[in-house]
């Protein structure tokens, strides 16, 4: 199936717009797992065991695992996700943005090496920066739009002819650039108008939505705000909150317990 199809696969089947955050940092790894060459895979395969049916997707971002010479337990991992978990997409949270041959690589990358069903791409610098990706037809290409820092603002928010720039690229991005119905946008949780702006724009566009938990984005207001008409559309992120909601060998049973509490108080307003 393509990328676009497991998700719809999975919002329904798991009856969830929650995707979880793949991003470990071994200074908060329960005691057990510290020291350990494989840390980093342990550490997320038991969390993506313990949460599996309870999300729409998972999200590694690859900083994480690069930062630490640890793109083996990366790829191990993606593959564990595939093995064990046919059906949950895997986005590959890399912000890649080039043009020409380097593009071709990054996307060599995301979806050769890696096996990734989607990746995030900073569209910035154009429609040839996004062209590469869309050459996987049955990959997801995830462009960053309105995003759930502060300092998005400095850029996103400046006006161009008449619209916001994030509104731009959102326009873009559902018309002349998605020739092949590939594209999802990334709208932070922080700013719940402007996904509803977003949405507007774009239809019934999937829309990756970082920012709830430790950024402190309202539940609630993402959900009304970007859900579209069958109550899906969204991949709404949470990481930090869930990864380490448990300090020790019991980490993944409590971050299966954060997971659902956050799934359901997602479907509480769908």
């Amino acid at each position: 199936m393509s990328f676009t199809q497991q998700l719809a696969a999975a919002w329904q089947k798991n009856n969830s717009l929650l995707c979880v955050g793949l991003d470990p940092d071994p200074a908060k790894f329960p005691a057990h797992l510290k020291g350990r060459d494989d840390a980093i895979f342990e550490f997320c395969a038991a969390i993506v065991d313990a949460t599996a049916d309870l999300v729409c997707s998972f999200k590694p971002q690859i900083a994480y695992f690069a930062a630490r010479r640890a793109e083996d337990q990366l790829e191990a991992l993606i593959a564990h996700i595939h093995d064990k978990h046919p059906g949950i997409p895997v986005i590959l949270d890399s912000k890649r943005g080039d043009i020409g041959s380097t593009a071709e690589q990054y996307a060599v990358e995301a979806f050769g090496r890696y096996k990734a069903d989607a990746v995030t791409v900073n569209p910035y610098m154009g429609r040839d920066s996004v062209e590469p990706y869309l050459a996987y037809p049955d990959k997801g290409v995830i462009l960053l739009c309105r995003t759930s820092n502060p300092g998005g603002s400095d850029l996103q928010f400046l006006e161009v002819e008449g619209e916001k720039l994030y509104e731009r690229v959102a326009r873009l991005a559902a018309k002349e650039w998605n020739s092949t119905g590939q594209i999802g946008l990334v709208v932070g949780a922080t700013f719940p108008a402007e996904i509803a702006r977003v949405r507007a724009i774009v239809g019934d566009m999937p829309l990756l939505v970082p920012g709830i938990g430790a950024q402190g984005g309202d539940i609630e207001a993402t959900v009304k705000a970007g859900r579209t008409a069958d109550a899906t559309g969204l991949m709404i992120n949470s990481s930090r909150a869930i990864l380490y909601a448990g300090k020790d060998e019991g980490y993944a049973d409590a971050a299966r317990k954060a997971a659902q509490e956050t799934r359901d108080a997602i479907n509480q307003y769908r």
